[in-house]
Order: C-alpha cells, then structure tokens, then sequence
C-alpha cells in the first residue's frame, strides 16, 4: 500500500529538521541522513508543482536557519550591526539557500511524475548534486555543509571522494533517500511500469556494495602507501587571541609574546622528542604588515633559536603608486627561514564577498562601509607550492578549505601537503567552527594528501590522507603540539576526472527534466 503524507509543508519542515539535526555541532546525528530527505520527497509527489516548490522552499528554510544561526553572531557582535539587521540577513541567506532545496522540490516532482521508476531513481540524486555544485560556483560560491559532510567523522564511509569527492557521498545519500520514498509510494506488488520493490533496490544495494568493496581496498591501499610515504614534523600553534584585541596596536607584542611562548613549547622536550623543522600559525597571526614591523627582529630570532621554518598568516601590501598613496592589499601566507628571511608567500585566491571585498564596488559604494574593520583585499594567484624542505605546501587561507578545486589545484601544482590557516574567532562558540573543520576533513580524502590546520581559536588539528583526525584542539583555549606529517605523492582518481562528477551530474538532471517537460508538448503537437 502507498504512503500519502496529508500535509505536505509539514513534512517538509520535518525534513529540514532531520537534516539539521544531522550535522556537526549540534546534535550530530548523522544515521538521520539515510531517511531525512524522505517526508519531502513523499511531500513533492501529487499535487501541483507550485506545491513541491513551496515545500522545498520550507524544507530548506527550516534546515539552513538552523545550519547558520551563528550569522546572526558574527554580524552582531563583529560586524556591528543590530538584531534587526543580523536577523533578517541570516534569513535572507538562509532564502537564498533554500532556493536551491525548492529547486530540487521542483525538478523532482517533475522527474518523479514524467519518468519510470528507476529512472528517476537516480536523476533524483543527481539533481540534488547537481544543485549543489551549482550553489558552490554561482556568486562567487557558498557550498557550506553540502549533505555529504555530515559523514565527516566516518572515515570508513566516506573514502569514495577520492574517486568523486564529497559530491559522491551526497549523491548516494540522497540515492538512498530516493529509493526509499519510491519504495514508499507505489504498491507492495509492483510500481509504474511493472517494477517491483526488489526490482527497484536490486541495483541501488548493488553499487551500495560495490562502494564498500572499494572503500576497503582504497582504505588498505592508502595505508600501505603511508606507511611507505615519507614524512615531516610539523607543529602547529592556536594563539587563542581575542578578535576583540586582535588588531589593537596596543596589544601586538602580547600577541608576539604568546606565539614566541607556544612555540617554544614545542621545543621544550628535551633530546629525542619530536622537533617541528615547520611551524604553522594561523590566518593573520601577525596583526600587522610584517615587512616593516619592529617585531620582524623577534621572528628572526625565533626560528634562528629553534632552527625552524614558520608559515604564518600575515596582512601584505604591494605599492601600485606611491605618489599617489595607492596600495593593493592581501590576506597573505608568509613562509618565513631559520635565517629569518622572506622565502615565500601565497595571498588567498578566493576572497570572502562583503568580507574582504565588495562585490562590484563601483555600482556598489554604500556597502564599503561592510570591510573597512579588516580591509578591503585584492586576490591572490594559486602557482607553485612554497616549499621548505621535502614538503611542498597547499596553503588554503581560511574558507577556501571548503571549496574543493583550490586544494585540487595545488595538488595539480604539485603540493604534496595541504597546510589551512584561518581564524575561526568570528563564529563565537557556535557550530560554525565544526562545520569548518568537517569539510576540511573532505579536502584530505578528495587529494589523498594530509592537511595540517591552524586556527586563531580552534579547532586546530592534524588531519591524514585517510579523513582521520589524528589530533584536535578544542575551542577557545591555547594550543600547541607537533606531529609526524605524512607527505604524499600521486594523483588521486578525483583529481585525474572525478571533479567532473558533480558538472556531469547538472548536467544529466537538467537535460532529463528538459526532455520531461518538452516531451509531452512534442506528443501533443504531434496529434
């Protein structure tokens, strides 16, 4: 007998609850994501289309206020503007997010009612997908928590990214919540077009093994690669520096003080303890331009004392004309030698829109006012990896950890390490900085390549070619510890074609629904 859900907008808000309640830093429930997508998808079928895109609307809205309630935080607090500003735009974003839910409502409803069964099966998911790589590209990209993250501390089932990236952990999710619902909606006997349940299930829990099958190869065959790999050690320090007192000038030598102080600390065990040769420090550690600062005589001390290389984040400036005081300015990486000399620098590529620059300033100059408190940067260019000795560092400075083709490329580049500097203080203690660390946890399995992160306040850690986090902080709280890093080499499946995935899945998803809404006007011309 079929399900039929009575009120369609209720069961759609059940759904974006299910899938809130999903994520890291709440309650983290990630068995939910098996079954969370299924009232909405029993919702969208029957009805009007208006009826499913207004379901996927609040499916959506219910899910991404909860996912990003802490923007009210960062606006507030940080940006300075009051609960009547922060709050309608944390609703406004969580609308343009859910858009793409009402989306996926939509051309589901579409693909359910125009094809059979099993084709829908998995143009449904690849909707989904497909919507997702078009959120992370569309106005400069905002692919925070795409479904698959939520599986981030479950390394043993999320080894595929390496051949399709976190999008392919999301498309077998959501694969998993379509059967579901299909199986749900036609009868006990047989569906649509003759298919029965089990014809229906046979090839879902068929590639369900044939992915476990090759998670565990994949998760043998990467660890015998580690343990063949060579390695490095590297430290990391969490200077746990208020954002409050982060830029006063006041406070740059306390600042200095306690990153000396830290750093020492790694070195502090004595002979046969393990000696970092890179110290990592977070985004803008050095809360001022450091080619011009009195402090850079501490910094050369520092790693002449210990002997050691430091890669921290740092503010930059480069003079387009002096005569006329112009300045381009960077949120840079500094890779600084024992001997204290400049030997590199990366200055991030992806800028934060109203964060770090104003999208079409000319057109837009009322909204300059938004990053006069942290400057208004230039982007950087992503070439080859600053190197200090065997390693060759991916440096992704602060949310470009969550975009999978920056990693991707310095990878391509040659990078044999990914290295995220950030400074998380703005989230507060909210979900936010889990969320952050989730999908960095994706950048590591995507690549095969270990990643070492550095945050102001946490959660810094060590993260290996496997997904696994061998070593965490906590938040708010001073942090300093070194580990062996494992340095790969090698191109992973994801990076020779398998970041097509996502594209191809767009692709096939809006093609079917074109054909499905064309077609029947065809067949009716042609009467």
């Amino acid at each position: 007998m079929a399900v039929t859900v009575r009120s369609p907008l209720l069961a759609a808000g059940l759904s974006g609850l299910l899938l809130a309640l999903s994520f890291p830093g709440g309650p983290g429930l990630w068995p939910l994501l098996a079954v969370a997508l299924v009232p909405l998808l029993l919702a969208v079928r029957g009805g009007s289309r208006a009826r499913a895109f207004r379901a996927g609307l609040v499916a959506g809205m219910v899910h991404f206020v909860i996912l990003l309630y802490w923007l009210v935080t960062v606006l507030g607090h940080y940006g300075g503007l009051p609960w009547y500003f922060s709050v309608p735009a944390l609703v406004l974003l969580a609308l343009y997010m859910a858009l793409y839910v009402g989306f996926f409502a939509l051309g589901a409803r579409v693909l359910v009612e125009t094809l059979p069964p099993p084709a829908a099966l998995w143009l449904v998911p690849a909707l989904w997908v497909g919507l997702d790589w078009l959120r992370g590209v569309l106005f400069s990209g905002f692919p925070w928590m795409d479904l698959g993250y939520a599986l981030w501390g479950q390394p043993a089932l999320i080894q595929v990214a390496d051949l399709l990236g976190h999008h392919g952990v999301t498309f077998l999710l959501v694969l998993v919540n379509t059967l579901l619902a299909l199986l749900l909606s036609v009868g006990q006997e047989s569906g649509p077009g003759g298919w029965g349940r089990l014809r229906l299930a046979a090839p879902v829990v068929l590639v369900v093994a044939v992915v476990a099958v090759y998670s565990t190869v994949r998760w043998t065959q990467v660890g015998q690669q580690m343990a063949g790999a060579g390695r490095m050690p590297i430290g990391i320090v969490q200077g746990n520096i208020d954002q409050d007192l982060k830029w006063s000038p006041e406070n740059q030598g306390k600042t200095m003080a306690i990153y000396i102080d830290q750093t020492a600390s790694l070195f502090a065990g004595g002979v046969g303890a393990r000696r970092p040769t890179l110290v990592v420090w977070p985004e803008t550690a050095l809360p001022f331009y450091p080619a011009n600062s009195m402090f850079v005589e501490d910094l050369q001390r520092l790693n002449t004392r210990f002997d050691m290389a430091l890669l921290t984040g740092a503010p930059w400036y480069e003079v387009v004309d002096r005569e006329k005081r112009e300045y381009d300015y960077y949120n840079s990486a500094v890779l600084i030698a024992p001997t204290g000399k400049f030997i590199d620098r990366y200055s991030k590529s992806h800028l934060v829109p109203f964060g770090e620059y104003v999208p079409l300033k000319p057109l837009l100059p009322f909204l300059a006012p938004l990053v006069e408190s942290v400057g208004d940067f230039s982007p950087g260019v992503i070439g080859r990896p600053p190197q200090w000795r065997q390693g060759r560092l991916g440096v992704l400075i602060c949310f470009e950890s969550i975009f999978p083709a920056i990693a991707g490329q310095w990878v391509r580049n040659g990078a044999n390490v990914l290295v995220n500097l950030t400074n998380d203080a703005w989230y507060g203690k909210s979900s936010a900085p889990h969320h952050s660390l989730a999908m960095t946890v994706f950048r590591a399995v995507e690549t095969r390549r270990s990643l070492v992160r550095s945050a102001n306040t946490g959660i810094s850690g060590f993260i290996d070619p496997l997904g696994r986090v061998v070593r965490q902080s906590g938040l708010f709280e001073p942090w300093a510890v070194a580990e062996d890093v494992v340095l790969m080499e090698g191109k992973s499946l994801w990076l020779r074609g398998g970041r097509l995935f996502a594209p191809l899945c767009a692709g096939a998803a809006l093609a079917a629904i074109g054909w499905s809404v064309a077609g029947p006007r065809r067949r009716r011309q042609t009467l």
